[in-house]
């Protein structure tokens, strides 16, 4: 279809290459305009990079920057021109894990869930850019935002409350718009599992974890959409070698701070909430293209 307009939703920065980088690359490449809109500026993270520990939220507090320049390069890896952060770049801090002090810093985005204000402004700020941008797919993360965190479960709370939101005529100012097709980050526990035997026969020195032991993954049958983006593979190591405090990447593996290995997947998968599955499928069933059934 023309005009396609695709907008992820995602916590800090690196969630977005981790999990959508390849799928990001390959519509940008297509021709469609792709959003990322951004929650928090990662101050929290763990820094990977020795010499930068010193900026760390427990030293100078300085990594948000840092990370807005590292996502810059990562999206330019991408290919992708349109990146924003929810309410303006430091407007919601990155809140740490659950029961961590960050989770009550003033500006904590975690803070959304007890603080009805809070909510309302994260919504509305999310709303103008629906509003403005007029996609036809949204994306973000489950309601356990993929593994518990708890700046990615307010991110799917805003995302999903911001699509009915901007749909409404009667909520704030703007043209209201209405979302075709909803989706959520989902990849298949069969894929990780394959990537941790890949791994395991690797030099690469990373750890290898359990599926089980792994708070997030999916069952293969809640998937409904792979997204083959082989084609930009590259580009997506790259985007995660560009969050250099954050991820270490080594060949086709790469690890956050639990030095953990998990495969780059230039295959990525969704599930679909909100509209209706396109009619083409791959082998396993899966709906192949995210605008697949809208309208020409």
């Amino acid at each position: 279809m023309a005009d396609r307009r695709l907008l992820l939703v995602h916590a800090h920065p690196d969630d977005e290459t981790i999990g959508t980088g390849a799928t990001m690359a390959r519509y940008a490449a297509d021709g469609a305009h792709v959003t990322l809109l951004t929650c928090t500026l990662g101050e929290e993270g763990e820094v990977l990079v020795p010499e930068l520990a010193q900026l760390a939220a427990s030293e100078a507090d300085q990594l948000g920057g840092l990370r807005i320049a590292e996502l810059a390069e990562a999206m330019r890896e991408l290919g992708v021109v349109d990146h924003r952060f929810l309410g303006g770049a430091g407007r919601f801090r990155d809140s740490g894990m659950i029961g961590t002090p960050a989770n009550e810093h003033p500006r904590a985005f975690w803070r959304a869930d007890a603080d009805q204000q809070v909510f309302d402004a994260a919504v509305a700020a999310a709303v103008d850019v629906v509003r403005e941008v007029r996609p036809q797919v949204m994306i973000t993360y489950d309601d356990n935002g993929g593994y518990g965190h708890p700046d990615h479960i307010m991110a799917h709370r805003v995302a999903t409350a911001a699509a009915a939101a901007a749909a409404d005529p009667g909520y704030g100012g703007g043209e209201a718009w209405q979302v075709a097709k909803f989706y959520w980050t989902a990849t298949p526990k069969s894929v990780l599992r394959r990537g941790f035997e890949a791994l395991k026969d690797s030099p690469v020195n990373f750890g290898v974890a359990s599926v089980d032991d792994l708070p997030f993954g999916v069952d293969d049958e809640l998937v409904t959409t792979a997204i083959d983006a082989s084609g930009h593979g590259a580009a997506k190591m790259n985007a995660m070698a560009a969050h250099r405090t954050q991820i270490s990447v080594d060949g086709v593996f790469f690890a956050l701070s639990n030095r953990l290995g998990r495969e780059i997947l230039a295959t990525e998968h969704f599930r679909l909430v909100h509209g209706e599955l396109g009619a083409d499928r791959d082998a396993d069933g899966h709906e192949t293209d995210l605008f697949a059934g809208l309208v020409e």
